[in-house]
């Protein structure tokens, strides 16, 4: 159950915008005056007329390490990147501290290099909501949040001020084709996890919840993600912090409420949403894993972690494909619109700029089948 209020009060809203933008002007004239002039660097916002062929995506990057892999990036040449969470580690309740690690990243020349190449949108996972595996219950949401925003540069009339959490939906469309990106919120309404106590049942830290009341979304990102789905759209992008695709481990993932990832298939197939594909971080190993779904197209998710962090241990999966990359690694998707049945191309890119997974299918293969 969720608590009593997530709404955000007009006094929090407005300290949210006040810091953003005070920070953004100071920041673009610094910045103008850098360049004697020159354009800003590019955001999603200023380049939603123009449909992205290739979005970039990673997660897990600790603000006080380098980043090489962030050149392997620009390399790429991606039209947009999405941060998908830990994109520092933060893991306090203090403020200032949080501020420093998030300016920490800011400093680093290759982070500056990639704001400079291509637009960003970005989510959080628990190390830079505030602390390891938080829910609902971490207690300086509203104050994370607004630094949050503010360091991802958030427009000034983004409705991510105007509703507690940070989900959001940013729309690319050139008039014939259109992107949609689902930015999910899976920390700041989310019920406590279920610990698997060392029942030899379960592995890790965590069993399934199977209190069919618990959530992972909160009903008003419920809503809100079953009306955006009802909107028009050729490709549909649901960035999701935790993995959605992939068998049960143990970690923190989707799997940890069935019944909630169950919603979200539901979900998709109830509003006829075609063109769904998941990106994921979080585990700190890359891969693409595919679901196949009764009476609906298959569903996949390809995971990007860490930039910077790895695991020792790789969980198995039977929904893998191929294999799963240990090292440091970014994701890519690839389109090309120009073919009346797009061809979408999903990649797993290691710290050595190396293709290590591919998937290719067309976009008419993520329809519902006829008659269904």
């Amino acid at each position: 159950m969720m608590g009593p209020t997530h709404q955000v009060g007009p006094v929090a809203r407005c300290s949210v915008r006040l810091l953003s933008m005070k920070r953004r002007l100071i920041a673009a004239g610094a910045l103008v005056a850098l360049l004697g002039g020159c354009a800003a660097a590019p955001t999603a916002a200023n380049a939603r007329s123009t449909v992205p062929s290739r979005i970039a995506f990673g997660s897990c990057a600790d603000q006080s390490s380098p980043q090489p892999i962030l050149y392997k990036v620009i390399e790429r040449n991606p039209d947009l990147f999405v941060y998908l969470g830990d994109n520092i580690y933060g893991d306090t309740e203090d403020m200032a501290e949080l501020q420093a690690k998030y300016d920490e990243l800011g400093a680093r020349k290759e982070f500056q290099a990639l704001r400079e190449a291509c637009p960003q949108l970005a989510v959080w996972d628990d190390h830079d909501y505030g602390a390891n595996d938080a829910g609902r219950h971490y207690p300086m949401k509203e104050e994370s949040k607004a630094v949050f925003l503010d360091f991802w540069r958030e427009p000034a009339g983004s409705s991510r001020f105007d509703h507690a959490g940070i989900y959001h939906e940013e729309r690319f469309t050139d008039g014939e084709r259109t992107l949609q990106v689902l930015l999910l919120d899976t920390r700041t309404f989310r019920d406590d996890l279920v610990l698997a106590d060392e029942d030899p049942r379960f592995k890790n830290d965590y069993r399934p919840n199977l209190n069919e009341s618990a959530t992972l979304l909160g009903d008003a990102q419920w809503r809100w993600l079953e009306d955006r789905l009802r909107a028009p759209a050729d490709l549909r992008v649901i960035a999701t912090s935790i993995q959605f695709g992939h068998e049960y481990n143990g970690w923190e993932s989707w799997t940890n409420m069935p019944h909630e990832r169950d919603r979200m298939i539901e979900t998709i197939q109830r509003t006829k949403a075609n063109g769904v594909v998941f990106i994921s971080g979080d585990v700190h190993w890359g891969e693409i894993s595919r679901q196949d779904v009764p009476n609906g197209y298959p569903l996949y998710d390809v995971t990007a972690s860490g930039l910077n962090r790895d695991w020792d241990v790789i969980e198995p999966s039977s929904r893998r494909i191929g294999e799963a990359v240990a090292e440091h690694n970014f994701g890519l998707i690839e389109i090309d619109w120009t073919l009346e049945d797009p061809l979408v191309t999903l990649r797993a890119i290691d710290v050595a700029g190396i293709e290590r997974n591919r998937v290719e299918l067309r976009l008419g293969a993520l329809t519902r089948s006829v008659g269904l």
